[in-house]
């Protein structure tokens, strides 16, 4: 949602326009082969790490990666952290520990397969712990280390980033991973959908995506594991509740508008991937700028949030962060408008992460647009397979990193099918304008789906001996 002139950030687009920005693209071709490769071979599964459970950081290892220029207090303040993984990762082997800082950190302007092959490490090939670690945690803002590698490098790693702007909020997320991976905590998952009145978008997120997932997950739950709070329901006073309140769950999975704002604007920076809730009348009945009482921003997160073993997915535009420029269409345009002043991460996850009081676990989320495309598809319905997976992996205490790599298979499905079409018609298929503007959204909805903090923290549960609270609706 556009916060400074209301309406929809992004006017209606013709399928043919859409399908000539896709057909104009030109995909790097060693990322071509990396996707296609994982498509191929996995046969949607995971292409995996050569002789190790993934699941175990012990045996799938254990990275960080600094920019080559990052502030040393930054690596300081993560000692708590960097020690804890140390001890897990190198518990069999040492080599499966790495810190990828000064001269071995990432290099301005550097490719994913430069990285790699300067670390000595084949691209396109399954993640070898001896070589270089699967879970792998970029520490710096996009500006330092670019969303674009990020992506690249979670094809084949269980990739996440951390961005604050003071050392003090680093070492607050070490601490706060290492103390709730000392312990337990008894399970519960909460789903906030809202459903604003005349607003398409929400109201099949709400049907499609949010509906259906909740069901999925409490089946074979004791009652009250799993609560729902869709439309009327999803305002922003309860979201409060849900973010750091006394109704924090342990997994908590939200379907918004993101707020965005124009190039530049005051509250840009500070407010963009805010989350939308039901309090916005909609659009027909909301005609000027979204007032902020609409949106749960980072400056809304209470100073006593307790947050502690949270894990949060935010299915909504801008969430996680925001590039530059347009990267829906920054091959294809050659040189689209920039989006904003610098690349950055959202301000609400940071403040989640690195919270004074202690911070979430991690926070799933989306760089750039989200599309209804990613959970459902024209003529076939409903499409939740791949956010199902991820969700019973964090149910089932799998690493964050782990969980999420369904999403990456369907960035690779999506990347080769696109690819294929595109071959068709250049060797003389009239193109299908639909089916092509279709793959193409899907594809970077897929790929932009990020996670923000330490990829291999999980939910610490123990389902068997837990105490269940009854919280009627």
């Amino acid at each position: 949602m556009n916060g400074a002139g209301g309406g929809y950030l992004l006017p209606p687009i013709e399928p043919a326009v859409v399908s000539a920005l896709a057909r104009g693209e030109e995909l790097d071709p060693q990322e071509a082969r990396e996707l296609r490769a994982r498509y191929e071979t996995t046969t949607g599964r995971f292409l995996g790490v050569v002789d190790a459970d993934p699941a175990d950081v012990a045996q799938a290892g254990w990275g960080v990666v600094f920019a080559q220029d990052a502030d040393p207090a930054i690596g300081e303040a993560l000692g708590p952290l960097l020690e804890h993984r140390r001890r897990q990762a190198a518990a069999r082997r040492e080599r499966r520990y790495r810190e990828y800082r000064g001269p071995d950190g990432y290099r301005r302007g550097e490719s994913v397969v430069d990285f790699l092959v300067r670390h000595r490490v084949t691209p396109g090939q399954p993640a070898n712990p001896d070589r270089m670690p699967y879970y792998l945690l970029l520490v710096g803002d996009p500006e330092a280390i670019p969303f674009r590698f990020q992506y690249m490098l979670d094809v084949v790693y269980a990739v996440g980033r951390l961005h604050f702007d003071a050392p003090e909020d680093y070492q607050r997320y070490a601490e706060s991973v290492v103390a709730s991976e000392r312990g337990r905590g008894r399970y519960q998952a909460a789903f906030f959908g809202v459903r604003n009145p005349d607003d398409r978008a929400t109201q099949l997120s709400a049907e499609h995506l949010i509906g259906p997932l909740a069901a999925d997950l409490a089946a074979g739950l004791p009652q009250g594991s799993v609560r729902t709070l869709l439309g009327e329901q999803a305002t922003k006073a309860r979201l409060g509740q849900l973010l750091g309140g006394e109704e924090t769950p342990t997994l908590l999975f939200t379907a918004t508008h993101g707020m965005g704002f124009p190039n530049g604007h005051p509250r840009q920076l500070r407010q963009q991937g805010a989350l939308l809730c039901q309090d916005w009348p909609g659009p027909v009945a909301w005609r000027g700028a979204v007032p902020e009482a609409f949106y749960f921003a980072g400056d809304d997160l209470a100073d006593d949030a307790r947050l502690s073993g949270l894990v949060v997915f935010m299915f909504a535009c801008f969430s996680a962060g925001t590039p530059q420029t347009d990267d829906f269409a920054r091959r294809a345009l050659g040189t689209p408008a920039a989006i904003a002043p610098r690349a950055f991460v959202g301000r609400l996850p940071m403040r989640l992460l690195g919270h004074p009081r202690g911070g979430a676990l991690a926070v799933i989320g989306h760089v750039e647009r989200a599309w209804s495309l990613s959970f459902r598809w024209p003529g076939v319905g409903e499409q939740v397979d791949a956010y199902r997976e991820m969700l019973r992996r964090l149910q089932a205490g799998q690493p964050v990193g782990w969980a999420v790599e369904p999403l990456n298979d369907r960035y690779a499905a999506l990347t080769t099918q696109l690819e294929m079409e595109k071959e068709e018609v250049a060797y003389g298929k009239v193109p299908d304008d639909l089916t092509l503007s279709m793959l193409w959204t899907a594809r970077n909805d897929a790929r932009n789906s990020v996670v923000l903090g330490d990829p291999a923290v999980r939910l610490r549960l123990d389902l068997r001996s837990q105490t269940l609270l009854d919280h009627p609706e």
